[in-house]
């Protein structure tokens, strides 16, 4: 699917929505080609502007890779700070942040969530990247640990009961496509209907 240009002579941008542009495209082609084999040349074609234009937005490949990987995982952590203020239980509000990642995972940045740690990136930048995961991580224990103590999470290991949860949802991104016959929402909507029954006490 092509990506809109905001370069377009007949619409004005703000520089952020310009950047914007480049963190979606370059997300795009990253999950359509890898990143080893996308280079800044083809995101700047994608956008139909010049190669020197994206480092306007970005200083190099690497950062851009980061700014997907953190534009994907900012849909987890608005969801969490919705449920920060949220009456529902524990286990109503793991359902909904699986539903969430699930739908984030299955979306245009979930390759680059997934994939990101993966792609021999300078120790600093795979520090930062696994900090952002490890929050996450602690977030979903802590959800769990309350619905156990509240009662609306059966007895389990915190621990492992999260890994299974992310691991589950980060699996999407092997093996879920654009053209695939379910939306991202309905993916989420899935898995959050599987781990209903999972976490529910007997």
């Amino acid at each position: 699917m092509a990506t809109e240009s905001p370069w377009s002579p007949s619409r004005e941008k703000t520089r952020q929505l310009k950047r914007e542009a480049v963190i979606l495209a370059a997300a795009r082609a990253f999950r359509e080609h890898g990143y080893h084999n996308t280079s800044l040349e083809d995101v700047a074609a994608a956008l139909n502007v010049t190669k020197p234009t994206i480092y306007y937005y970005v200083a190099n490949k690497e950062e851009i890779l980061f700014e997907c990987f953190r534009t994907g995982l900012d849909e987890i952590k608005r969801v969490f700070g919705e449920l920060d203020t949220s009456q529902d239980s524990p286990r109503e509000k793991l359902l909904v942040l699986i539903r969430h990642y699930g739908a984030a995972i299955a979306g245009e940045f979930g390759w680059c969530m997934v994939h990101a740690e993966d792609q021999d990136l300078s120790p600093v930048m795979s520090g930062r990247i696994r900090a952002l995961k490890s929050d996450i991580d602690q977030r979903i224990r802590g959800l769990i640990k309350e619905g156990i103590e509240e009662g609306s999470v059966a007895p389990c290991d915190p621990k492992m009961t999260a890994f299974a949860i992310a691991g589950a949802l980060n699996w999407i991104g092997h093996w879920y496509h654009k053209d695939a016959t379910l939306s991202p929402a309905e993916i989420g909507q899935a898995f959050s209907q599987v781990f209903e029954n999972t976490l529910k006490p007997r």
